[in-house]
This record gives structure tokens, C-alpha cells and sequence, in this order.
């Protein structure tokens, strides 16, 4: 029996916070790095879980259900012996590429920023680098 998600639907939230409906949908530790796996094409479940060991079988399975039901990850079901299941992307979890290529560049940034903080480097506060360029894309309040 598939359990029903408990989060306010997309469609009913407020028109004023886009990130909201973006935190909803890709909120949480695993969604994000399901996503960038599957980025590099379909994937079964258990290569999924081999490359995020700190998961649970529980958590993403979760997790693929619910990136699936939001239309992010189409799954596949094979009608072989043994049965195989593959996860893919769908065009809306493909659009995430270049959401992933800025959230990368500024965890690498980041991580350097620390470093340099934790050498004296870098003084913490206004007077710190800024982080990298992010892409060309239009920014809206939210």
C-alpha cells in the first residue's frame, strides 16, 4: 500500500514564494543527490543505493516515490526474470541540470571559503569573497 504524501499540494500554495514550492518539491537531505545520479542517465535501485551509502532501502524508496509522483523521475518496470526497475529522469527532473551545476560551484566555493576562515585567511563578515557567478537565469523575489 503506497502511503500519501503529507506536504500541501504545489498547486494549492501561495503565489508569492516560488521557493517554497521549490523547497517542497526538492526539500529535504537525498532528493537533490538522487537527481544528480540520475543525471548522468537511468539507474537502477540498488546502483542508486551503492552510490548514497548513508540512505535508507526505506528513505529512497521514499524519496524515488515521491520525486515520481511530482513528475521529476519516471520509473520503469520490466517484465523480465529477474525483475528490473530503472529510474530516469523526466524532461521537468532534466530542467534541474543547471540548478545542480550552481549548487555545485557554490558548495565548492564554499568549502574554500571555510578553509580559508579556518586558516585566518578570509575575514568572516561583510569584507569575505563573494561567492561564485551563478548562471544567466532571471532571479524572482521568494
Amino acid at each position: 500500500m503506497r502511503q500519501v504524501r503529507v506536504r500541501e499540494r504545489v498547486e494549492e500554495m501561495a503565489d508569492f514564494c516560488d521557493v517554497e514550492v521549490a523547497l517542497a518539491v526538492l526539500g529535504g537531505k537525498w532528493k537533490l543527490l538522487i537527481v544528480r545520479y540520475l543525471d548522468t542517465g537511468p539507474h537502477r535501485f540498488g546502483e542508486l543505493k551503492r552510490a548514497m551509502p548513508g540512505i535508507t532501502q526505506r528513505m529512497l524508496t521514499r524519496q524515488l516515490r515521491e520525486l515520481e509522483d511530482d513528475g521529476l523521475v519516471l520509473r520503469t518496470a520490466y517484465a523480465e526474470a529477474p525483475p528490473r526497475t530503472e529510474y530516469r529522469l523526466t524532461s521537468a527532473g532534466e530542467s534541474l541540470k543547471s540548478l545542480l551545476h550552481d549548487f555545485s560551484e557554490w558548495g565548492s566555493w564554499y568549502r574554500g571559503h571555510l578553509r580559508e576562515l579556518a586558516s585566518g585567511e578570509a575575514a568572516p563578515g561583510p569584507e569575505a569573497p563573494a561567492p561564485p557567478p551563478t548562471s544567466d537565469r532571471p532571479r524572482t523575489a521568494g
